[in-house]
């Protein structure tokens, strides 16, 4: 704009020194006419001089006004460019408000954020971390506002269920200490009966048999999940398994084991159901002396149809065949009215 002022001055000045000069020299040269020619020359000259005036002058406005309608549009053009750029500052303003709106909302000082900024900070490098960072949260899908509440009330629920886990972790470590103190005194225990036993059944079982060996016998290494085989060898005899034994050697050999177990945990009463109906006569003769020696400690109910093994009672107690009728003998009080 200031260089078409500048030219529009510059032909200003030029065309009124051109007029100004013409208009002398006219005058001059009519002057000099005027001597010579007379006065008729003189009014032709001044027709001729305001003839070309009116051009210079219509030349001049017509220069007036291309300047001015230059100046008129370089103008319009700056004022565009200046509401171009108050727009674009309104529009940066704004969105610093809104920034520092965000910034507050989480607790950041606008001020602080832009002091820690390096002074050497890309703004187009920034606006492409933004713009990923947007497309990655995007990327996320729908944002559920409550889940805040939610992460609360689970953190709440999962300390809950920490303390009871922790509880029952205590209480289960107290159980496994009280199961592993269970098994090394049931270990203990089982072990001792296991010898005890195992020595009654050895002394009795020769008894019975009149020699041979017998023993209990462990099938495996751990006490509590072991089973308890037995190994029983009548006179005469090398059996490798129970099974190969006759049913009265199986009757003594069980009579045998009962014997020890009530050797070791006697018990008040003991009552035998016909254990002597497959033995032979020999040793049901056995089988009456160990039960004679055991009555010292133990009371036997002995349900029998052998007559010596009913010889061994002290009380009788039976049914009689014909008439179902309950008879009780006191044999001892019998062979003492016998005597008499």
């Amino acid at each position: 704009m200031k260089s078409i002022l500048d030219l529009y001055e510059l032909r200003s000045k030029d065309l009124n020194y051109t007029a100004t000069t013409t208009i002398d020299n006219t005058t001059d040269t009519t002057l000099t006419d005027t001597d010579t020619e007379g006065p008729s020359l003189l009014g032709s000259s001044l027709r001729g001089r305001k003839g070309w005036g009116d051009r210079s002058v219509n030349h001049l406005l017509a220069a007036i006004d291309q300047a001015r309608l230059l100046a008129e549009r370089a103008l319009h053009e700056r004022r565009g460019e200046v509401e171009a750029r108050r727009l674009e500052l309104t529009e940066l303003e704004t969105r610093a408000a809104g920034l520092r709106e965000q910034a507050l909302e989480f607790d950041a000082d606008p001020d602080h954020l832009l002091a820690e900024l390096p002074s050497n900070t890309d703004e187009a490098a920034l606006e492409l971390a933004i713009a990923d960072l947007a497309r990655r949260i995007e990327r996320l899908g729908a944002i559920n506002l409550a889940a805040i509440d939610e992460q609360r009330e689970l953190a709440e629920r999962k300390t809950y269920l920490d303390a009871q886990h922790a509880d029952l972790a205590a209480a289960l470590e107290t159980m496994e200490q009280a199961i592993r103190r269970m098994d090394r005194e049931t270990r203990s225990r089982f072990k001792e009966t296991f010898d005890k036993a195992n020595g009654g059944f050895q002394a009795a079982f020769p008894r019975l048999f009149g020699g041979g060996e017998a023993r209990l016998e462990l099938l495996d290494d751990d006490l509590l999940e072991a089973g308890v085989g037995i190994v029983a060898r009548p006179p005469g005899k090398r059996n490798s398994s129970i099974h190969l034994l006759s049913g009265g050697e199986k009757a003594l050999t069980a009579i045998a084991l009962v014997f020890a177990l009530f050797e070791l945990s006697p018990a008040p009463f003991c009552m035998l159901d016909e254990v002597d109906a497959p033995l032979d006569d020999h040793n049901v003769g056995r089988f009456c002396a160990l039960v004679r020696e055991m009555s010292a400690r133990v009371q036997f109910i002995v349900i029998t149809h052998n007559k010596t093994t009913m010889e061994l009672a002290g009380q009788l107690t039976g049914v009689t065949m014909s008439v179902s009728r309950l008879v009780a003998v006191d044999v001892d009080e019998a062979v003492a009215l016998a005597s008499a």
